[in-house]
């Protein structure tokens, strides 16, 4: 009986650790969360596959979906076009806001940045081209219920 146990519990552990792997195993994410009322957006992007997860305003959903190559070009110009790599986050204090982040694991503009502080005014347009290519692909591409 103990080894029963042992094996169900083995079991669990692995399954439970296999079920994070797609929030780590990624090669560009783009990611919203927190405000006076927590919101939580992920689009995680591995190859042609990406999974998407929303969590708030009473709402929580997911859905996976494959990304054409044209949409993936098309990220990758818009962070090569808008200089992902050399835009500098504030330093400034910023509570109770939806902070994003977007994360490059792979590629010429391989990186991190996050306007949970801000983002230098010099670089705020080059920010906002780049979420917005990353909010057109989930409103094209999410059903949301």
């Amino acid at each position: 009986m103990k080894r029963i146990t042992g094996i169900l519990f083995a079991l669990t552990v692995l399954a439970s650790c296999n079920s994070q792997r797609i929030y780590s195993d990624f090669d560009i994410s783009y990611s919203r969360s927190g405000g006076l009322a927590p919101v939580y957006e992920n689009l995680l992007i591995k190859g042609h596959d990406a999974h998407y997860s929303f969590e708030g305003q009473g709402k929580k959903y997911k859905q996976d979906f494959k990304i054409p190559q044209e949409d993936l070009n098309k990220i990758e110009h818009t962070l090569s076009r808008n200089n992902f790599r050399r835009i500098q986050e504030d330093h400034k204090k910023i509570y109770d806001h939806i902070s994003t982040s977007v994360n490059v694991k792979k590629g010429p503009n391989e990186g991190s940045k996050t306007d949970a502080s801000s983002i230098m005014p010099n670089y705020r347009t080059n920010w906002n081209n780049i979420t917005d290519v990353f909010q057109e692909l989930i409103n094209n591409n999410v059903k949301k219920q």
